[in-house]
Parts: C-alpha cells; structure tokens; sequence
C-alpha cells in the first residue's frame, strides 16, 4: 500500500475568476502558491466548440506546465448548452446527444492538458420521467461517454449535486454500480454539497467516495442552503476532513468552488488557501459518533 501524500494538493475554480483572463487567473494562482487549477469549459476562459480550439489547448498546456500547475477539467458550467435551462440537456433529457457531444470534447481537451479526469454531474430529471428510466438513460449516456474515455485514457469524475438526479455519494455509488463498476468512473466529492444535502455527516461521506475518490471541491456552506461560502462562514468543520483525506491517500487536487467571489476573487483566493494550509496543519480531534441525518428521496427534498 501507498504511503499518503506529504501534503494535499489545493486547486482553485475558474468559475470563481469569471472577471480574469484565464492566463491571467494562472498566474494569480501560481503566484499564490496553489498547486493547481480546476478548468471549467465555458464562454469566456476555454470554448470547447471555439473555431481555433486546438491552439488554445496548446497554449494553455504551455502555460500549465510555465507555472507548474496540475489541472483538472470540469464541466459545470450551468448555460453553456442552454440559455434558458440550467444544465440542460443532460443525459437523461431529450438533446442528450448534445451532453455526450460536450463531455466527449472534454476529455480530448482534458487528454491534451494532461488532465487526468473529467467532472461531470447528472442536472436534473425531466419532469414526469420515472426514476427507473431516468437511471437507464443517465448509465446509457455514461457509458457512452466511457468509450472515449478509454481512447483517451481519462476518468470521469461524476459529482453528486443538490437538487440533481444524483445528489448524493450513494447515488453516486449506486451510478458507478449501473456502468459495471467500469474502472474510469469516479467520483468528485464536493464537501460542501455533501454537508448541504447528504444524509451522512460529512466525514462518513469521505469513506464512502474513497474507494473512487478522483476529486475533491471544497468550501463552507450551511444545511440545507445550497450557496457557496468562503471557509468560516458556515457551518463545516475543516480539519478533520482534510486529516480524513491525507489519510485515505488523496492525490488529486483538493479544489476551492466559490463562485460568487469573482469580483474579490484575488482576495477570495489567498483567504482560502491561508486557510486550508492552517486546517491541513491543525491536529484532529478524537472521532465522536453523530447520528446520521435522513432526508426524503428524490423529489421530495425539503431543502430550499
């Protein structure tokens, strides 16, 4: 067995620099002392369907490499195939060719930045769609997806969302269970999604996703209320997910997710890795049993 790493690696989101230029976002990062970048394909920083797209990638690899930033490629930006329906299509909706089309594109990029994962995330069911079919689709389009994964020799790193079809790690589980365990499926657990919708502590969710950890995204947020906070200014308590993490052996990056901090976003970034160094140094205390914390199924979420 591996030793874990000496330290975690921290990343940052370009859906929180949505005011820079994404040369100009790697370097603040880089300047900052961050150990990566997790890429949102979007308008503005990297158009996937952009006329000169080949030469963009390739200058974005030589920048990467310039500043010594590992990279992670996500696809979560909510109006980039739909002005009007937030991720939409999705895999289970009609257009679902147009989801595939997109993913299949993010992992050629993603191949081509040495990334070695691609987000993906479910968005929700259509309307009236028994949930029995909605699972059929979403496995169907993910295997789909899956085919050029192996091509290209990238993971796909599906994040459970609240308020989506897969908004939990154990739908996730039960996701990765439909596409046969496939060895490029993983899962991107968001910590403060995981403390906003889950029915396990936070802590619990961490063992759950580890044997298919690929990536992590991280901020503060309260129960229930799906808004990305900057760190102390909800409700999580840090240190001991980031020891949990050490500790199951993460390598993939750990990745701020603030997206209301574009128009502070320097700030917002030094505050965030300050600390999430301070949290990763502090001991852990002992474990205490907490009660696991139920919730109604898909469709009748009680959270606004």
């Amino acid at each position: 067995m591996n030793a874990p790493p000496a330290h975690l690696k921290f990343g940052y989101g370009t859906n929180g620099f949505t005011h820079h230029r994404l040369a100009d976002v790697l370097t603040v990062l880089a300047d900052l002392g961050y150990d990566g970048v997790a890429l949102t394909l979007d308008h503005g920083h990297l158009d996937p369907y952009a006329d000169d797209l080949p030469r963009r990638v390739a200058v974005l690899a030589r920048q990467l490499a310039r500043h010594r930033l590992d990279v992670t490629v996500e696809t979560g930006a909510p109006y980039f195939l739909d002005p009007w329906g937030k991720h939409r299509p999705t895999l289970m909706s009609g257009g679902a060719e147009q989801r595939i089309d997109l993913l299949r594109r993010a992992i050629r990029i993603a191949a081509d930045l040495g990334s070695p994962t691609v987000h993906l995330c479910s968005g929700p069911a259509p309307d009236g769609l028994p949930e029995q079919d909605a699972w059929k689709r979403l496995a169907d389009g993910v295997r789909t997806v899956l085919e050029t994964a192996e091509l290209c020799g990238v993971a796909l790193a599906f994040e459970p969302e609240p308020y989506m079809f897969v908004d939990t790690v154990e739908r996730c589980l039960e996701l990765a269970r439909r596409v046969d365990g496939h060895e490029l499926f993983g899962i991107t657990l968001d910590i403060g999604h995981a403390h906003c919708v889950d029915e396990h502590p936070v802590l619990d969710c961490v063992a759950l996703a580890a044997p298919l950890l690929r990536n992590v995204q991280i901020e503060d947020m309260r129960r229930g209320v799906h808004q990305h906070l900057e760190f102390g200014a909800g409700e999580i308590d840090f240190p001991p997910v980031l020891a949990a993490l050490r500790d199951l052996g993460h390598r993939g990056l750990v990745s701020v997710e603030i997206q209301g901090g574009s128009l502070d976003a320097p700030d917002v970034a030094r505050r965030s890795l300050e600390f999430l160094r301070a949290a990763a140094d502090r001991p852990r205390p002992p474990a205490v049993s907490r009660p696991s914390r139920r919730r109604p199924g898909p469709g009748g979420h009680p959270l606004q």
